[in-house]
């Protein structure tokens, strides 16, 4: 290998599993809210024949089989408290229906982790979705989550933002 491939590679983060889980996630919500798929068959979808698996010629990256789970059944279970949570977050002239279906998933999830996952640090969680964002799009979106994500956090995550 050439020194210009060791650094190629070096600047290429490998995906950690709970992040691999974090954008299966977004794209389970996304597709329970486009197509009206029932939760546990988006989920055994994704279990059996996505997550590490290889798909129309490409390799899924192996992800934390719980962690996946544990994110879209919150937003499930959770989605009457977490969409007027993100609705307050988002500029009066924006409201939540009005928002872009990925960005919506990717705001539900990562709202869904800072309610369930309070190990995880919210400035962890929001640079997670950032993350995510940016895999989905290449314009404003991903400032536009940090935005959101880190209002969310401060409500939710108060004491982690108090100097």
């Amino acid at each position: 290998m050439t020194t210009e491939n060791n650094k190629k590679n070096a600047e290429v983060r490998p995906a950690n599993k709970r992040g691999v889980a974090r954008l299966a996630a977004v794209q389970a919500v996304y597709q329970m809210e486009i197509t009206g798929a029932r939760l546990n068959d988006v989920l055994n979808e994704y279990e059996a024949y996505r997550l590490g698996q290889e798909v129309d010629g490409e390799q899924y990256r192996d992800a934390d089989p719980a962690w996946f789970r544990d994110l879209v059944q919150a937003v499930f279970e959770d989605q009457l408290r977490i969409d007027p949570r993100i609705h307050t977050a988002l500029s009066e002239d924006w409201p939540l229906k009005r928002i872009d279906t990925t960005l919506r998933a990717i705001l539900r999830v990562g709202c869904a982790e800072f309610l369930r996952k309070k190990d995880v640090p919210a400035r962890v969680i929001i640079n997670e979705y950032i993350d995510v964002a940016k895999s989905f799009y290449e314009g404003d979106e991903a400032r536009l989550v940090n935005g959101i994500m880190n209002r969310l956090a401060r409500e939710l995550r108060q004491s982690e933002f108090e100097d």
